[in-house]
């Protein structure tokens, strides 16, 4: 039985994603439901395999860095054993583009946000597709629109219409789609869950059913580790496909 609750949070990379703004917000959100948060401005700490799978959330709030392989293999191993993966907007799947491994556990990676900040468009919530969004309506945002390539292993929670009215001469040579904004999946026995809202830290402030998707869903998946326990499921399967990477 797992007695304490941990998270590490990866804050860093590019600043105009505001990580130490972001990175403080989600460890409060974490820190009212008892959870201890770290907060790393270094990725060196995920060198240390044995300390990552003994938490229960990994937070990423890290864009357009580089990772060392042997780090995202880490991460690979300790959120296949069960411990949650969780993060919004460029800080988790904009973290490290070069990294292929990367973008398969977090369901996503980002390729463009057509017209850039201050776009207009409104968020639709995929009602009955989790918990997560129990209860909640759908509501507009002015930010940036996230296009994203995504896995089709994803849970969709949310999602956008394509293109955008403010910015239809970017989108041209594309179909109509609707885009995934916010997403649940599973690495092993490890929950992932994203969030392509949050540009700027004060999404989360003008937009507040953006932050009850997040706290939400950064409970949720740092849930599944103490579940992972619970109910003694094993790694075997995750530990043989992991030999891939």
């Amino acid at each position: 039985m797992k007695s304490s609750k941990k998270v590490l949070i990866l804050q860093g990379g590019w600043d105009g994603h505001e990580p130490h703004l972001t990175s403080k917000r989600f460890a409060g959100l974490l820190e009212k439901h008892g959870y201890t948060c770290e907060i790393s401005d270094t990725l060196d700490v995920c060198a240390d395999l044995e300390k990552l799978m003994d938490l229960d959330l990994i937070v990423a709030c890290w864009t357009m860095g580089e990772i060392k392989p042997e780090y995202t293999t880490n991460i690979s191993k300790a959120v296949g054993s069960g411990v949650g993966f969780a993060g919004a907007h460029g800080g988790m799947c904009d973290s490290f583009r070069q990294s292929v491994e990367w973008q398969f556990i977090t369901g996503g990676n980002w390729v463009s946000h057509p017209g850039g900040d201050g776009i207009n468009y409104t968020v639709n919530i995929c009602k009955g597709s989790s918990p997560i969004v129990e209860g909640l309506e759908d509501f507009p945002v002015c930010s940036e629109h996230y296009y994203l390539h995504v896995d089709p292993a994803i849970e969709i929670l949310a999602t956008t219409r394509f293109p955008s009215p403010d910015a239809p001469y970017y989108h041209i040579a594309n179909k109509p789609i609707d885009m995934p904004v916010v997403w649940t999946k599973f690495w092993g026995n490890g929950r992932v869950f994203y969030n392509a809202l949050g540009h700027h830290d004060d999404v989360f402030d003008n937009y507040p059913t953006a932050q009850v998707l997040m706290e939400r869903g950064l409970i949720w998946a740092a849930e599944g580790k103490q579940y992972t326990l619970d109910n003694n499921l094993t790694t075997e399967r995750f530990e043989t496909n992991a030999k891939m990477f």
